[in-house]
């Protein structure tokens, strides 16, 4: 997994980047707001981000406001020294997912990690559900509404005023196919008629 780092003190940044690839995390260094914005507007963004809140350009939140109005998916750690509970509010109402207080701890960064991750699978595998779904949807074909048949050779009329056969007229608009044979009724009727011939 890609995660992005953007942090422009530079001690943290190097300790949050050699923590992330001792953990097995590719990752993508930026040391301002604009920089973290270009690279998370790109073809391929990094899936997770770690942004630091006070950062030349833009800071944290504001990212975080600008990615959500763009309806950017990319799960968002917000990183501080501000512990008020006021501060927490304002990083998630900006949009950010979750928030670590500086100095933190690199197991609580783990973790936190972790848990953004398992968010990024099940809303990866909801997406394929529901193109999945959409997909079904669009094939789905049903007749309603008022369908004309012919009283004695049961054609069907379409909306075009042409005549149809049962069978072609169901194929088209239901997308089922049919196959043909005898019922046991009508099977015992053409019986009596050979005999009777």
């Amino acid at each position: 997994m890609r995660i992005l780092i953007a942090e422009d003190e530079v001690v943290t940044a190097h300790i949050l980047q050699k923590l992330l690839r001792s953990w097995e995390y590719e990752t993508v260094m930026v040391k301002d707001g604009l920089a973290a914005l270009e690279t998370l507007r790109a073809a391929n963004p990094p899936e997770l981000a770690l942004l630091d809140w006070m950062m030349p350009g833009k800071d944290g939140p504001d990212v975080c406001r600008l990615l959500r109005a763009e309806n950017a998916r990319t799960y968002i750690i917000l990183l501080t020294s501000r512990t008020e509970r006021a501060d927490v509010v304002v990083g998630l109402d900006a949009g950010a997912d979750d928030y670590l207080v500086k100095p933190f701890d690199p197991e609580e960064l783990r973790a936190r990690l972790k848990a953004g991750i398992r968010i990024i699978d099940l809303q990866e595998k909801l997406a394929a559900h529901v193109a999945e779904l959409q997909d079904a949807l669009a094939n789905v074909r049903r007749l309603n509404g008022l369908l004309p048949i012919c009283s004695y050779c049961k054609a069907i009329r379409d909306d075009s005023d042409y005549w149809h056969r049962v069978e072609e007229y169901v194929t088209e608009h239901a997308d089922v196919k049919f196959s043909h044979g005898i019922c046991p009724k009508c099977l015992e009727k053409v019986l009596d008629e050979v005999d009777n011939y």
